[in-house]
């Protein structure tokens, strides 16, 4: 058994080899990935993404970076592929080939399949020299001096090589679709990426109930709203407008001011001119003024109309915080 030192002298040896190899790949990138992403941007097709071991669970990885940045990718197995799955293709697909040695046997079957069918083909490949590199139309090398395995085995620095190159073409077809954060959500509907650029006051506020009190009205009016409409808060309207905000933490420090409640009104307690938003705001944004100002309702008005209350604890059930 390694002791503890040994251990994290060994998980630092491999980061450090990673990063070392990383850097190589770096120097290496020149024109062909601009000529990778013009392939793929002319080609009117998807993207599929296809490798064999290892680099087929690579190829897996890129494919869903590819779907979630506004490129359509499918991932085939190389195996599969020759086995009955080739109809995935169709003549305006690219393909990404992705082997290390470049001489895997299957896709040394499936090159000419791909060739006969006239599909431009991107390699990424740690052996320029190899088959699949001379078959290929645009070749992204991921060469790498040696894998972070002590016996120079197990794919390691390689398949983060082919990862990080992958990771690289999505990003550079990200940016010259000009892919926004809206697109983003719009392919992430359900995670809580989605609800942050997606969601908003609207979705959620209209699920409360609408406290309202008037600027004469006395403090049993406003306890008894606050306490019926659970939010903690109540809007003060005069005719219609907004005027204030009463929250509980307002009848908190009211009590300690004055003894006498019996002539206290919700003019006297309100906080006027509160800070607002409007249904269309996102919700993050909405939880961010609310973190600004340290306040956790926000009164919802629409062209000036006082529409209802929002609480930090309906943004929470969304799952935003």
């Amino acid at each position: 058994m390694k002791t503890e030192s040994e251990i994290i002298q060994i998980a630092r040896q491999v980061i450090q080899n990673e990063i070392s190899s990383l850097n190589g790949v770096l120097d290496k990138v020149d024109r062909r990935f601009a000529d990778a992403a013009g392939l793929i941007l002319d080609s009117g097709g998807k993207v599929v993404v296809s490798g064999v071991g290892k680099s087929a669970i690579i190829a897996q990885k890129i494919a869903a970076t590819m779907n979630s940045t506004g490129t359509t990718a499918v991932f085939l197995h190389a195996a599969d592929a020759i086995h009955g799955d080739l109809g995935l293709i169709q003549n305006e697909d690219v393909i990404i080939l992705l082997s290390k040695s470049g001489e895997t046997p299957e896709l040394k079957t499936l090159i000419p399949l791909i060739k006969a069918r006239r599909n431009k083909l991107i390699a990424i490949t740690g052996n320029v020299f190899s088959y699949l590199a001379q078959q290929s139309d645009v070749i992204l090398d991921t060469t790498v001096p040696r894998e972070a395995c002590p016996n120079n085995l197990a794919p390691t620095a390689s398949t983060t090589a082919q990862l990080v190159a992958g990771d690289a073409l999505s990003i550079v077809l990200l940016e010259c679709r000009g892919f926004t954060a809206e697109d983003f959500a719009r392919v992430h509907p359900g995670g809580a990426l989605g609800k942050q650029l997606l969601l908003k006051v609207e979705d959620v506020y209209t699920h409360n109930e609408v406290p309202v009190v008037k600027p004469g009205d006395d403090l049993t009016k406003i306890i008894v709203e606050i306490s019926a409409k659970r939010l903690g808060a109540t809007a003060v309207l005069d005719k219609g407008m907004l005027m204030g905000i009463i929250t509980d933490g307002d009848l908190r420090r009211m009590l300690l001011k004055k003894p006498q409640l019996d002539q206290i009104t919700a003019k006297e307690i309100m906080t006027p001119h509160p800070k607002a938003t409007s249904p269309d705001t996102l919700l993050v944004n909405a939880l961010e003024l609310m973190r600004e100002h340290n306040i956790t309702q926000l009164p919802v008005v629409d062209a000036g109309i006082y529409k209802g209350v929002i609480h930090i604890h309906d943004i929470i059930k969304e799952g935003i915080i």
